[in-house]
């Protein structure tokens, strides 16, 4: 396969356009503050957005909720809305509760309440809680109907707990649960909760006093009562846990997660399926590859210009606050040192924000004045703001948190397609630590001490466009022992970058064509030194006028030597090169077999066995049997290594080849013991060894090509025969978009069959009564070439993907599901199902066409012709699929151990310890071709490697 082959597949990979209908779109959202909202709204920290209020409603003091205008009461309330109706005239004012309506016994406020005189303390209840005609003074009743407790203050009768009285009916919670103050029935929550904090770096739990104080009441206040404000408190003990989930669903993450599967007939907010109503965005969808999607499919609507009329390099981020107890606070706009923790001055940290700067600072900051600071985290949502005049649209920030953790493992830390994105960002937590009580010294805290906004230049762009942000945090951990002494490095970064794919693939096709070329060029330096060698060995040993004189040791045959020494680097490096193509070909079984009846199934129901009628199941030992012989002729070579040694080694010290390397000009094989021995010429040492290894191997190659496997056995073509047999058909593919096909579809179209069977299928083929095992019709070519499309490359691809994510976490769904082996089965057959088809033109988008080479594309081995719309299968009758075994390659083992051998003898001047050495060589990398090659297919063809004997 030619390096100009590999630019075209990789080119035709990258100008494929990936669509996903279901992730292209952008989450967008309308950018809307508290103060947007008119009086018939009120701001709902949920989805961020203005609602309006109910009939008969007016927005409170806060703007967060809704409350009865002027003489209304309240007459119902489910925690998210309230229910108002008017007063009567006999009774015009409203209670200070807003439940009730009163006759007042003077003025009324502004607000429709009663007013008494300085100094009175106003009644509306009497002593029973019964509400009174008119205001007065009485001693509070918690029993029905007045439903009243002391305030806080004791200066007044007041309705009990509203989920007191919604679970009990009264204002004892009994044997309901209590919790945080509040009631609750029975809830698909567990009864009893995690309020561990997992500070993974330190390897230590904390048991923390705020999780224990509020974590079953805020989770079950949101599931219950939808308390918007208990949601978003949840949202962030969850985030406090670093978005971790564990095998255990009572923990913070764990019952977010509970709540968000609950309420899935809620709806999502703001159009965002992962955003569900009433619960803060914690979370992206936990799809394979989700991640590559929501960061690099559309870019920002908005485009970068340094320079010019249109000059744009304002990063706007804007982001919306919260504290710990889930209250809403303000939008913020992003700059200074809400993101920032180092210190310093407001112009220099503003320059984070212009687009283009690469900016990065770095301090080091005092725990102390951390824990001074710091005493409760804030929590942000960040956004872009793509504010154009009234149009007010905010893109939420990506976030990926480092320490995010799966069934303790970190997930956001190796490639991009296993990241799981998130939201919500804390800075500093020196709560969750507090163990004892919430006033005690924490015992671990917790700080953002890396931050990194990253924008990527959408690729080709000439308008300054970049694709969404991402906001990468990492925390460190760290245990209080002296907190004045103790300090923290942190940093903020925001930094640049574009794809450098195209640039990356225009140096490996200058790579590969330097490790194809290098083979080509250790060609030119072993033949030339060998010839140089032959032919001092010839003229020097055969001349009978003295006319050529041997180069002397030393200075005249050090450049000898040093080319022999760049043979043999390029030739080794050429070696490994095939080497590590071969340990990491793509190969696939198609099995064509299909269920020839149907079985019987019992299933149990109710007591009574119920047959039912479902295929046969086909076998899988021909698919086993295949990959086994495939697993035997990977080393197989044309030569036999150990003839090849032995034979070198006896014509050199029996026969005595060896004497021809003396400096003397005598031919003599074997020399008087007595006779003087001159030291060794090393150019006719190279030359003598290296035209023997070649002369053996040569016909060793002559002979098991003409005689061996014509007339005693060709396991290659017995490979091919094996697979028509077995009705399986091999997909290999050496590079990404080239390689090999072997067509092994029975022309019986059954191979699980009994020997009689089988014997009578092979006699009908030989008597041509049945059709050819070719893969057009009427033919016997069985091996091609391909090179394929990118789209089919692709979706080949997409099929295995779930088996490198087998590990990976599911958050939104339930972790059990998936277990790896039911993962490679169900990989094995859809990949199977989409092969076979693709063979038999089923897929209209991955068509192909069967043509033969021209002659000057097998001159040089390269096709002319790219795969851009279909796939081309080139006949090949000389079966090249062995070029991605030792088979194929017999010409590169030969010089490779000729060059070995030569080498070893050179710098040792012994031929035995050369030959022993050459043995070992050829058995390390027989054994590394063998058990590498064997773990690979076992990877790439799904089958299980225990069955590779």
């Amino acid at each position: 396969m030619a390096t100009g082959m590999l630019l075209v597949c990789g080119l035709a990979l990258f100008l494929t356009i990936k669509s996903n209908l279901l992730h292209s779109q952008q989450f967008t959202i309308s950018f809307q503050r508290p103060s947007d909202c008119s009086v018939e709204q009120f701001y709902d920290i949920s989805s961020q957005s203005c609602v309006k209020c109910g009939p008969n409603q007016s927005t409170s003091a806060t703007g967060l909720s809704c409350e009865c205008v002027t003489g209304f009461r309240v007459l119902a309330t489910n925690g998210a809305s309230i229910t108002c109706q008017q007063c009567p005239l006999e009774k015009p004012a409203v209670t200070e509760d807003g439940y009730g309506c009163i006759l007042c016994p003077g003025s009324l406020t502004e607000q429709g309440t009663c007013q008494c005189p300085s100094g009175s303390i106003l009644v509306e209840r009497d002593v029973q809680g019964n509400p009174l005609e008119e205001a007065r003074c009485e001693v509070c009743n918690g029993a029905e109907p007045a439903l009243s407790a002391p305030n806080s203050y004791g200066d007044r009768c007041q309705r009990c707990q509203a989920s007191l009285i919604n679970t009990s009916q009264s204002c004892m919670c009994g044997s309901n649960i209590l919790a945080g103050g509040m009631c609750f029935p029975p809830n698909n929550l567990p009864t009893a909760v995690n309020p561990n904090v997992n500070y993974a770096e330190l390897s230590l739990p904390v048991q923390s006093a705020w999780f224990s104080t509020n974590l079953y009441s805020s989770a079950a206040a949101c599931l219950v009562y939808t308390n918007l404000t208990a949601c978003q408190a949840l949202g962030n003990m969850c985030v406090m846990n670093m978005h971790s989930f564990s095998s255990v669903a009572n923990d913070a993450c764990g019952l977010y997660n509970t709540i968000f599967r609950a309420t899935a007939a809620l709806g999502s907010t703001q159009d965002i399926s992962y955003w569900r109503a009433n619960l803060p965005w914690l979370y992206y969808g936990d799809q394979p590859g989700l991640a590559n999607r929501v960061l690099q499919t559309e870019p920002l609507p908005t485009g970068f210009s340094f320079k010019g009329r249109n000059r744009n390099t304002d990063i706007n981020l804007v982001a919306a606050v919260y504290n710990t107890r889930g209250d809403f606070l303000q939008w913020e706009k992003v700059g200074g040192n809400n993101l920032q923790l180092c210190p310093d001055t407001a112009r220099r940290q503003e320059a984070a924000y212009t687009f283009g700067t690469a900016y990065q600072e770095t301090c080091v900051l005092s725990v102390a004045d951390l824990l001074r600071v710091y005493a409760e985290p804030l929590f942000y949502d960040v956004f872009v703001d793509l504010s154009r005049g009234e149009d007010r649209r905010l893109l939420p920030l990506p976030t990926r948190n480092l320490n995010q953790e799966y069934n303790r493992k970190f997930i956001n830390q190796g490639n991009l397609n296993d990241w799981y994105l998130s939201r919500r960002v804390l800075l500093v937590d020196t709560l969750s630590g507090r163990e004892k009580s919430l006033g005690s010294l924490p015992k671990v805290i917790r700080i953002a001490s890396s931050i990194r906004i990253g924008f990527q230049l959408v690729p080709g762009t000439q308008k300054g466009q970049v694709f969404p942000p991402l906001l990468s945090v990492t925390y460190s951990d760290v245990l209080i022992t002296a907190p004045n002494t103790q300090t923290v490095s942190v940093s903020f970064a925001v930094y640049y970058e574009m794809d450098q794919t195209e640039a990356h693939m225009k140096t490996d096709t200058v790579l590969k064509f330097l490790l194809f070329y290098a083979g080509d060029l250790a060609n030119v330096f072993f033949f030339i030194t060998v010839g140089t060698g032959l032919y001092w060995l010839i003229f020097y040993k055969a001349q009978h006028f003295v006319s050529v004189l041997l180069p002397l040791p030393g200075l005249q045959e050090e450049r000898f030597i040093a080319y022999v020494g760049c043979a043999f680097a390029l030739k080794t490096v050429q070696f490994l090169h095939k080497l590590i193509q071969q340990l990491s070909v793509d190969i696939f079984f198609i099995d064509w077999e299909r269920p020839r009846g149907k079985a019987n199934k019992t299933i149990q129901g109710n007591g009574n066995g119920e047959a039912k009628h479902s295929p046969s199941p086909v076998s899988i030992w021909r698919t086993y049997f295949v990959a086994n012989e495939w697993n035997e002729i990977q080393t197989i070579r044309k030569i036999s290594p150990t003839f090849q040694i032995m034979a070198v080694l006896f014509l050199l010290e029996v026969v005595g080849f060896s004497s021809l390397a003396l400096r003397d000009p005598w031919s003599d094989l074997q020399r008087p013991p007595q006779s003087y021995a001159p030291p060794y010429s090393l150019t006719l040492r190279y030359g003598l060894a290296a035209t023997l290894w070649l002369c053996i191997g040569l016909l060793q190659i002559i002979f098991f090509t003409a005689f061996h496997e014509r007339f005693v056995e060709d396991k290659i073509c017995q490979f091919v025969d094996l697979c028509s047999i077995s009705n399986i058909s091999v997909l290999l593919l050496s590079h990404r978009c080239f390689g090999y096909y072997i067509h092994g579809r029975s022309v019986h179209g059954h191979a699980d069959t009994n020997m009689e069977e089988m014997n009578i299928n092979l006699k009908r083929e030989a008597e041509s009564l049945c059709g050819q095992r070719g893969l057009l019709p009427n033919t016997d070519t069985q091996t091609f070439q391909i090179s394929i499309t990118s789209r089919l490359r692709l979706q080949y691809d997409r099929i295995l993907e779930p088996l490198s994510r087998r590990n990976g976490p599911s958050r939104l769904v339930d972790a059990a599901s998936g277990h790896p082996f039911d993962q490679s089965t169900k990989a094995y057959h859809t990949m199977n199902r989409f092969l076979g088809s693709v063979i038999d033109h089923a897929h209209r988008d991955m068509e192909y066409v069967v043509r033969d080479k021209l002659f000057f594309e097998r001159v040089i081995g390269m096709e002319f012709l790219e795969p851009m719309d279909k796939s081309i299968f080139y006949n090949d009758e000389s079966h090249s699929f062995s070029d991605v075994l030792f088979y194929g390659n017999e010409a590169t083992l030969l010089i490779f151990d000729t060059l070995f051998f030569c080498v070893v003898d050179l710098g040792a001047q012994s031929f035995i310890l050369a030959g022993v050495l050459t043995y070992v060589q050829q058995m390390i990398f027989r054994l590394i071709r063998n058990g590498i090659g064997r773990r690979n297919l076992a990877n790439k063809t799904l089958v299980d490697q225990r069955f590779l004997i």
